[in-house]
């Protein structure tokens, strides 16, 4: 493994790891919040005992969040001081304004946690809201950095120079909208359904069934309708990613020729010797329709762009397509969630409903994992798009891959750690939290 290899793979463990603490830190207020109210306006015990449990692990990943993304945030600065040089004065702005979100997210939580009996219950109710509120604001502005890698803005590049700076430009890049909401759509489906999942397996041991019933409920109302709505995001960030990174959409979809009325590609093994897909399923139009709203439209492929700038095929291709596989089992389980709601109230109590969640636990994470890995291996070999190259840009410093082994023993150890604190707390749900 050499400097630059070792670099790039800190990078995606780093990130890897804290895409789930921060997502879950993003979502898991509001639903604490949702249980904190229904405490409030109906007085039952049980809402009171389900906020409090989820406030824990609210505390344990904004504690688990706050050091992998500290720890981020300096791998920026030491594997990667070319592009902080030029970059941090442009793209600067959202990351002091997520310093200041996280700051208001520490004080609320504070706030939330030790303000049960001592706050006006609203007011108490409302600071729990205020954690989700800048949590998900934290979340959004570090996207919005990552989007201006993506899509540079607010600077003039002449002659190596980075001229004419405007950080305001450069945050509200083309590419932070369709990329946030995307991220932030992703972050409840993920969430949702992880917490589901967990709820609807104590509910099958038959452990403090009510209690479990009642945060399942919450948790995968959440999740099924950001399933649903997901796909809308995704149009938009696809079309968007048509016109801006064309290089990127054609990995993503092993586009190898540039052609109208193109077709979307269903699974498939690239062969990018021969420039062709083996074994797919081909959709005519279909490709044109997502990419410009018209089944005839050109797309360009790869033979149009230089191989030099050629981002990694197969990776794209497969990270893309288990992205949608997993977002179409989370759409499917949300139909037949929703259906029973409505329709097939016997459905609710039925087994095969239960394990469908239970099983699904890991779907959304995985595809939150899995669309990162298309967002940064996509955009190679640039780390700022057009711009400056990845290779360019990392650390001159030899033993990089000390430190990528090093990392990786302590991301393995906060993960043995996150699971065994939540382990812990759900095993003492009947001892602290169910109880009238």
């Amino acid at each position: 493994m050499n400097d630059f290899i070792a670099a790039r793979s800190q990078m995606a463990l780093s990130l890897g790891f804290h895409i789930i603490f921060s997502c879950i830190g993003m979502v898991m207020p509001f639903f604490m919040a949702v249980a904190h109210f229904y405490y409030l306006k109906t007085g039952q015990a049980v809402y009171k005992n389900v906020t409090k449990a989820w406030s824990k692990g609210v505390a344990i990943f904004f504690a688990t969040g706050a050091v992998s993304g500290t720890v981020l945030s300096f791998e920026l600065g030491l594997l990667w001081p070319e592009f902080m040089k030029h970059a941090g004065p442009i793209f600067g702005m959202p990351f002091s304004l997520e310093g200041t979100a996280f700051f208001i997210e520490a004080i609320a939580l504070g706030f939330f946690l030790y303000g049960w009996d001592r706050f006006n219950p609203w007011f108490h109710w409302f600071t729990g809201v205020v954690v989700g509120v800048s949590g998900l604001a934290s979340g959004i502005l570090v996207v919005a950095a990552n989007a201006w890698m993506n899509s540079p803005a607010g600077f003039e590049y002449l002659n190596g120079q980075y001229l004419n700076i405007d950080p305001i430009a450069a945050m509200f890049n083309e590419a932070w909208f369709s990329q946030a909401l995307h991220m932030t759509i992703a972050a409840f489906a993920a969430t949702g359904f992880a917490v589901a999942g967990v709820h609807a397996l104590m509910i099958l041991r038959g452990s403090h069934v009510l209690f479990h019933t009642k945060s399942f409920t919450i948790a995968a109302v959440f999740g099924c309708v950001a399933a649903l709505v997901q796909p809308l995001s995704g149009d938009i960030s696809a079309k968007d990613v048509a016109i801006r990174q064309p290089a990127k959409l054609a990995a993503m979809e092993a586009h190898f020729h540039t052609e109208k009325s193109a077709s979307l590609i269903v699974g498939g093994i690239p062969n990018e010797e021969k420039k062709q897909v083996d074994y797919a399923i081909k959709l005519p139009g279909f490709l044109s329709f997502l990419a410009h709203g018209d089944f005839t439209a050109e797309v360009t492929g790869l033979d149009r762009i230089p191989e030099e700038n050629h981002p990694p095929v197969a990776i794209t291709h497969y990270a893309f397509q288990i992205m949608v596989g997993m977002g179409m089992a989370m759409m499917l389980i949300a139909v037949l969630y929703f259906t029973a709601l409505w329709k097939k109230r016997k459905w609710l109590q039925e087994p095969w409903l239960l394990k469908l969640f239970a099983l699904a636990t890991p779907l959304g994470f995985i595809a939150v994992e899995a669309g990162w890995t298309v967002t940064e291996v996509g955009r190679q070999p640039w780390i700022i798009y057009n711009i400056m190259r990845t290779a360019d840009a990392v650390t001159p410093m030899p033993g990089i891959a000390y430190s990528f082994y090093l990392f990786t023993a302590i991301y393995a150890s906060l993960a043995v750690f996150v699971v065994f604190m939540l382990y812990r707390q759900i095993k003492m749900v009947g001892r602290l939290y169910d109880h009238n």
